[in-house]
């Protein structure tokens, strides 16, 4: 089997599965996604790393930045002159975690038609290079991650096995991101904080100012109704204080009058 890996994180948890189900895979780092390029080298490098512990073997495909701007970056380019920087936020359900399934309005269609784009291109070269190098089927690392476009992945993992001849071993991998993150965190591997392109590189930066922003809004929120609790607590003790001063000062009134009448007696 030829698993396309984007990155190392997103391999353990696929490569463990697949080796306890009896398939020893072979890892294809199909990427000319990844922007900048020095970032593509770091990526693979922690794959690499990884993978000679695991005695697993990794082939690199072309590196092709071009290849990808043509086709994936002039349809981004065109979502993103129309629509600005497309974003969505996720649940925290990690198996809904992606953008809704449902009916996408225009911004969000475009995304899904740039993602689409490059899954196909990726896709393609891995199903063309395992045909030709006699692998029987491909699969991919991609769907471990809850914020792709996880149908669409499997779509185009079928088409382009279709195509070069090969079967397609698809996998929902998305239970099994949070074991991923552990295990990735644990060992001290590199984590992206965006996807890979250019793109998703500038969603991933405004999705992380806006969630900064909503955190500070929430901060001031508590903050504020902690002072009003506050004022509300000191409000209701200042309200007994005065009732106890004035239950005092009437029961002064009432003793100096009974002393007076027994004065007067």
């Amino acid at each position: 089997m030829l698993l396309h890996a984007c990155c190392g994180p997103c391999s353990l948890e696929p490569v463990r599965l697949l080796r306890e189900a009896g398939t020893e895979p072979v890892i294809y780092y199909a990427n000319s996604n990844i922007q900048p390029e020095e970032e593509y080298a770091r990526r693979l490098e922690t794959l690499a790393f990884w993978a000679q512990d695991e005695a697993l073997e990794v082939i690199e495909g072309a590196y092709d930045s071009q290849a990808w701007e043509a086709s994936v970056g002039r349809i981004g380019e065109a979502a993103r002159e129309k629509h600005g920087v497309i974003i969505h936020e996720a649940s925290n359900d990690p198996l809904t975690k992606e953008a809704p399934e449902g009916t996408p309005d225009e911004a969000e269609a475009a995304r899904r038609a740039r993602c689409r784009a490059c899954y196909r291109l990726r896709f393609e070269e891995t199903a063309r290079y395992a045909a030709e190098h006699g692998f029987e089927s491909i699969g991919t690392t991609l769907s471990v991650s809850p914020y792709q476009y996880t149908g669409i992945i499997r779509e185009e993992l079928e088409r382009a096995a279709a195509q070069a001849g090969v079967e397609a071993r698809f996998a929902d991998y998305r239970p099994y991101y949070d074991n991923a993150t552990t295990r990735s965190r644990e060992a001290g591997m590199y984590r992206q904080n965006y996807c890979a392109c250019r793109f998703s590189e500038e969603e991933a930066r405004v999705e992380r100012e806006m969630r900064k922003i909503a955190r500070k809004a929430t901060k001031e929120s508590l903050r504020a109704q902690k002072a009003q609790a506050q004022a509300a607590e000191e409000k209701a003790r200042a309200e007994s204080r005065a009732e106890k001063a004035a239950y005092a000062d009437k029961q002064a009134r009432k003793r100096a009058i009974l002393k007076q009448l027994r004065e007067q007696k």
